[in-house]
């Protein structure tokens, strides 16, 4: 990666300098696509002055506004849109990471539900030999529940999209799934569908039907179950690249030895102050960013450098929060804390990176927020030219609701941006911070990666090679007096001694 630097001209004509804009991140609730998220960011640049990217895989915003504009008029802008908004809480390295997510534990109940219920009504509607009499009574019950709670968050968003004038994915769902549905309901009360005897066959191809005789329940129960499997890989892909940006967070400490009067007291990491004095003893992590100011170690800081040697420091040089004293006693004065530190902005650049955007995704962002109201004018039109070439109801319903089924699925507007969160969280998780998306896009045009450090490219530990002996000295024997002096160490080269000794005596 290189920087470049853009050099401008001036002119003697003085400008008069534009107020600095100011920056937020926003918490937006309630996107279930593409096209929510394309929504809610029209609506924020529509404002004077501000400009906004908002992801749907990270679920955020990030809003420039000029002086003037408040937080809460962008929040108000988001609502009115149809979605919640609130200002994200400070990352903190004592928040434990959640195992248990249970947005993702309700949608894998609702999804687990659905399967089991869908599934029966699939394989009656598409396998003749398992219809017996009164079959189709037995597929609605089962349907049901199906459509109607499986399929209850797709309703809802659908309904406070059209509340506001819009369109989403789930409004194709919920219309496709809702249609087919209550077809089946008037064939079945109204009809001939309820009648004993009644069987529905497979067929690869459309014909004329009468449309009182024919079901749809197993595409309003099948789509749903789908479309909620859909849902919940991309809410576990969505945890699974943002468990990165925590991992991150848990390295450092999470309390520290502060000296109070001459006393050692042990507080949580977010209590320590700047200016603080604060205690580490070798093999623990240095709370905060800080300056020596008492002792003489060695400090294990592979996790920034990706460097396996420690570094010596002594009073008045600076170190960083989450690397490791491996040596000796130190007191350190705390120079940055919370989200100054060091690890704080290695985490935030992280997170610009997955929330950025690619050139690619704003293409596709571009095209799912047209491509609602495109589909539903060709299924509108597809109902309306077979009815009028047919005169047949029922095959012009069953062709409208193949293309609003069929366009259901976002992987449109959500591929990209997953890919990106997981490449950024990944290269997190291997050492590699990536400062954007439109980098990370990039990297197909690069031919020659340049490494400045032996870490980048090895394990990072150090192994004992060889060992050279005094004439007269044994050899087992100065490994098994150098391993036992080296075993309670735990500096690098120590331990590679240790362990070396351990193997070969």
């Amino acid at each position: 990666m290189t920087s470049t630097t853009t050099i401008g001209t001036t002119t003697e004509t003085p400008i008069a300098a534009a107020p600095e804009a100011a920056e937020v991140e926003l918490l937006i609730g309630g996107m279930t696509c593409a096209s929510c998220a394309a929504r809610v960011e029209k609506k924020l640049n529509r404002m004077d002055g501000v400009t906004a990217t908002v992801n749907y895989a990270t679920e955020k915003a990030k809003v420039s506004y000029p002086a003037g504009i408040q937080v809460a008029d962008l929040i108000a802008t988001v609502v009115k849109t149809g979605y919640t908004a609130e200002e994200p809480a400070p990352p903190r390295p004592e928040t434990p990471i959640r195992d248990h997510d249970p947005e993702l534990a309700s949608l894998r109940e609702r999804l687990t539900v659905s399967a089991l219920l869908a599934l029966p009504v699939v394989l009656l509607s598409m396998v003749p030999a398992l219809q017996f009499d009164n079959w189709q009574w037995l597929a609605l019950t089962l349907a049901a529940p199906v459509v109607v709670w499986g399929g209850l968050p797709f309703h809802k968003a659908a309904f406070t999209n059209a509340r506001h004038g819009a369109a989403t994915m789930d409004t194709l769902v919920s219309v496709g799934t809702l249609a087919a549905f209550g077809w089946s309901l008037w064939a079945l009360f109204w009809g001939d569908a309820g009648m004993a005897g009644m069987h529905d066959e497979f067929r690869l191809t459309v014909s004329r039907t009468d449309g009182a005789s024919t079901i749809y329940l197993e595409v309003a129960a099948g789509v749903v179950a789908l479309i909620l499997l859909g849902r919940y890989l991309e809410a576990r892909s969505k945890r699974r690249a943002g468990a990165a940006l925590r991992a991150l967070m848990q390295l450092g400490a999470k309390d520290v030895a502060v000296l109070r009067d001459g006393r050692e007291v042990r507080l949580p990491v977010a209590e320590l102050a700047v200016g603080d004095r604060f205690v580490v003893r070798p093999g623990e992590k240095i709370a905060t960013d800080g300056t020596v100011v008492e002792g003489v170690s060695a400090v294990d800081a592979s996790m920034l450098t990706g460097e396996s040697v420690p570094v010596d420091v002594a009073p008045g040089d600076t170190v960083t929060g989450a690397t490791v004293n491996a040596g000796g006693r130190l007191v350190v004065a705390a120079s940055r804390v919370g989200s100054d530190t060091q690890l704080a902005r290695m985490a935030r650049l992280v997170e610009d990176a997955q929330n950025g955007k690619a050139e690619v995704q704003r293409l596709a962002d571009r095209i799912s927020g047209i491509f609602v109201p495109v589909v539903l004018l060709i299924a509108l039109g597809t109902f309306g030219v077979w009815l009028a070439v047919t005169g047949d109801t029922a095959a012009a319903f069953t062709a409208a609701v193949a293309v609003l089924i069929i366009a259901c699925p976002c992987a449109l507007g959500l591929a990209t941006p997953t890919a990106l969160m997981v490449g950024t969280g990944r290269g997190a998780q291997l050492g590699i911070l990536i400062k954007g998306p439109e980098v990370l896009e990039s990297t197909r045009r690069v031919d020659t990666v340049v490494l400045d450090k032996t870490g980048t490219i090895t394990t990072g530990r150090m192994t004992l090679q060889e060992v050279h002996v005094a004439e007269g000295t044994d050899e087992r024997e100065l490994l098994r007096l150098a391993g036992a002096l080296e075993h309670a160490s735990e500096h690098p080269v120590a331990r590679a001694v240790a362990a070396g000794a351990e193997e070969r005596v």
